[in-house]
């Protein structure tokens, strides 16, 4: 395989994944567990990564340009566009619910090929989702994720609601009224409450679902946050 900086590249690492795969599948589970080894042999190509804490003041302080007009709309350019074609190094991931409202590079004022963007309506975490956010980790080499719920969250009040859908939305909604729970006893605004319990729980469940990330978290290569985004401020808060 090829290496860049020392590791692996990502186009080898997808055919050798391809072709273990297809060896699995002959052999059985016990050829080979993709995830474990995964976990042991994977290494991001991002030369220069940023730390989680770096990574999350750079975003809350693109937020705050964001917030007083004083956007600076950075790595924009043709020649950056031309730069990232050749490789993308996102310094952060973003799991943010698919509203209209709430497009993650603009609420930061980031550019191209720095954010690594997951959008899902109630930023729900699903199998699909989290081996999106374990290549964000393990081959480009973000070291932080942000769970980015919103005010008012659609998703989240239909899910306050608890009544039949049609199609497929009602498996959106079952992802959400789990945390629900959480905001039976609370005081205070019951709509903001759910939104609130809705990014903690899907954080935890992320940390919790992924034997990849949980051993990059347990390394100091990965943080993961929750964050909610005031859509009538623009403002982004961190949540503890």
């Amino acid at each position: 395989m090829s290496r860049i900086n020392g590791f692996v590249g990502r186009r080898d690492f997808l055919k050798f994944a391809s072709v273990v795969g297809i060896a699995a599948t002959v052999f059985g589970d016990s050829f080979w567990n993709p995830e474990q080894t995964a976990v042991a042999d994977i290494h991001p190509v991002n030369p220069n990564p940023i730390t989680p804490n770096e990574a999350v003041r750079r975003l809350l302080d693109g937020n705050q340009r964001f917030i007083h007009q004083k956007r600076q709309y950075p790595d924009q350019s043709l020649e950056h566009l031309q730069l990232v074609a050749k490789a993308q190094y996102p310094f952060a991931a973003i799991l943010g619910c698919a509203d209209s409202r709430v497009p993650a590079e603009i609420v930061f004022d980031q550019g191209i090929g720095d954010l690594f963007v997951v959008r899902v309506a109630g930023n729900v975490v699903s199998d699909t989702v989290i081996g999106s956010l374990e290549y964000s980790t393990t081959v480009l080499g973000s070291q932080l994720i942000v769970i980015l719920g919103h005010k008012r969250c659609g998703a989240v009040a239909e899910a306050i609601k608890n009544e039949p859908l049609p199609g497929r939305i009602g498996l959106i909604i079952e992802g959400i009224k789990p945390s629900l729970e959480r905001v039976k006893l609370r005081t205070g605004d019951n709509m903001q409450n759910a939104v609130i319990a809705n990014i903690q729980y899907q954080t935890e469940k992320l940390q919790e679902s992924s034997t990849i990330l949980t051993k990059l978290l347990s390394e100091g290569k990965l943080k993961i946050v929750g964050a909610c985004y005031d859509i009538d401020t623009g403002k982004v808060n961190i949540i503890t």
